[in-house]
C-alpha cells in the first residue's frame, strides 16, 4: 500500500540547514524547498514552492542568535503551510555517519539516541547539531515518525581492503576507519542512472560530487567500490574551506609550533581548501571570475586533485564508462567540468564544448568513449525515499 501524507527532510550542517517537503507518494519531487543559512551568526531562511513562488522569506536579526529550537519550529510551521494540514507524516534526516553499526535508515528510538551519541566524538562537527534536529522536531512532535538516513550507508559495499588504515589495529576495533560520505548523493545519482540509462548504471562510473564538499565515488553495476573521503570529510580533494588529503606530518608540525587543537580543526575545516589557497574566497564562482593570480592557482589545484584522485577511482575500477558532474560547482560550473575532463582526455573523454556551455544532461562528444553527465543532486528524494518506505512499514 502506497504511504500517505507529507514528509519533511532535513539535511543539517554545520552551520546551514536544507529542508524539503515531498508527497510520500512522490518521493522524488519536492513541493518545497528551503534553506536556513548562516545558523550561528543572523539566520536567514527563504523557502520557495516547485512554482518557484516564495513561501517564506526571514531573518533573525538581533545581538543573540536564536536556539536551533526556534529555527526548526519556523520551519516546521513553513511545512505546515506548505501542506495545507496540522501535521507531517514522517520527517526524515541526513546524519553524517552512524559510526561503525549503524548504516541503514531507522527509525528514531531511544535506543539509537543513545548510539549516536556513542559515535558523535567519531565526527564533532556534524553530528551534535543534527543531533540537536532531532531532538528539536521529538519536542515539537513527540508523535511525529522521525527517521534516520546515514551519508556513510551507501559506501558499505567497499571491500575491507579498501577501509583500513595502516594503524593498529586497537584503532581499528575503535572505529577508526574509511567510511566515505556524500552516500545520499551517490545513492540518488545510481538509482537515477538504473532509471535513465540502466546499461551505464551496470557499467563502471565515477560520479563527482562538487561543492562546498567535494568527493569522488567509483561505482561498479550501481554499488560503491572505493571514494575520496574516509575517516572524516576532510579528506580527497580540495573542498570550499578543507583541505583535502594532507600529510600528517603537518598537523604534528603545526601542533609543534604551539597551535591549539581547536586551532588546528579550524583551520582545516574552515580556513583551507579554496579559501585558505586563494585568500579570496572559497566559492568556485567567485574565483573564476577573479583576476587575482592566487585565484587561479586555487582552482588549478581543485581540478588537480579531482583529476589525479578520478584517475585513482579508475585503477579501482579497471576502466571507465561513464563520469557524472553533480552539486553546486559540478551542475553550474561549465570552465571546471571542462578543465577536468581535458585532464582525463587520456581515458577517452571528450567533451562536446556547446553542451558544456549550456549545462545539458548529456556533455560528451559524439566520439567520447566515456559517457560524460551532468545530473542535478537530490539528497532529499533519497531521504524521502527511504521515510516513505518505513511509514509504509510502520503503518
Amino acid at each position: 500500500m502506497t504511504p500517505s501524507g507529507a514528509i519533511l527532510t532535513l539535511n543539517m550542517g554545520s552551520s546551514s540547514l536544507k529542508f524539503a517537503l515531498f508527497d510520500a507518494a512522490d518521493t522524488l519531487n519536492a513541493t518545497v524547498r528551503g534553506v536556513v543559512t548562516s545558523l550561528d551568526d543572523a539566520p536567514h531562511m527563504i523557502a520557495r514552492r516547485a512554482t518557484g513562488a516564495t513561501l517564506a522569506d526571514r531573518r533573525w536579526l538581533g545581538a543573540q542568535t536564536p536556539p536551533l529550537g526556534v529555527i526548526l519550529t519556523a520551519v516546521l510551521d513553513i511545512a505546515t503551510q506548505g501542506t495545507g494540514t496540522e501535521s507531517l507524516a514522517a520527517v526524515g534526516h541526513r546524519l553524517v555517519m552512524g559510526g561503525p553499526d549503524h548504516a541503514a535508515p531507522e527509525p528514531v528510538t531511544p535506543a539509537l539516541l543513545a548510539a549516536l551519541a556513542l559515535a558523535t566524538p567519531l565526527d564533532p562537527l556534524h553530528m551534535p547539531p543534527a543531533v540537536a534536529a532531532i531532538a528539536a522536531v521529538r519536542e515539537a512532535g513527540p508523535e511525529t515518525l522521525q527517521v534516520v538516513c546515514f551519508d556513510t550507508a551507501f559506501h558499505t559495499t567497499l571491500a575491507p581492503v579498501a577501509t583500513r588504515f595502516a594503524l593498529p589495529l586497537a584503532i581499528a576495533a575503535a572505529g577508526v576507519r574509511k567510511y566515505g560520505f556524500h552516500g545520499l548523493s551517490y545513492e540518488f545519482i545510481a538509482e537515477h542512472l538504473k532509471a535513465t540509462r540502466p546499461a551505464l548504471a551496470q557499467g563502471r562510473v565515477v560520479v563527482a560530487h562538487l561543492g562546498a564538499g567535494a568527493s569522488l565515488c567509483a561505482m561498479s553495476n550501481g554499488c560503491s567500490i572505493e571514494t575520496t573521503t574516509g575517516f572524516s570529510a576532510l579528506e580527497g580533494l580540495v573542498m570550499a574551506t578543507r583541505c583535502g588529503s594532507l600529510d600528517p606530518g603537518v598537523i604534528l608540525y603545526l601542533a609543534r609550533q604551539g597551535l591549539s587543537f581547536g586551532d588546528i580543526e579550524d583551520m582545516l575545516y574552515r580556513r583551507s581548501g579554496l579559501l585558505g589557497l586563494s585568500g579570496i574566497s572559497g566559492d568556485a564562482r567567485v574565483l573564476l571570475e577573479s583576476p587575482e593570480p592566487a585565484a587561479r592557482d586555487a582552482m588549478e589545484s581543485f581540478v588537480y586533485r579531482i583529476a589525479i584522485d578520478a584517475a585513482a577511482m579508475v585503477g579501482a575500477l579497471g576502466g571507465l564508462d561513464g563520469l557524472v558532474f553533480t552539486a553546486g560547482v559540478g551542475e553550474h560550473c561549465a570552465p571546471v567540468r571542462a578543465a577536468v575532463c581535458a585532464r582525463l582526455a587520456w581515458l577517452g573523454v571528450r567533451l562536446d564544448p556547446a553542451a558544456n556551455a549550456r549545462d545539458a544532461a548529456c556533455i560528451s562528444a559524439p566520439d567520447s568513449t566515456v559517457e560524460v553527465l551532468v545530473i542535478p543532486a537530490n539528497e532529499e528524494a533519497s531521504i524521502a525515499r527511504h521515510t516513505a518506505e518505513l511509514l509504509q512499514a510502520a503503518a
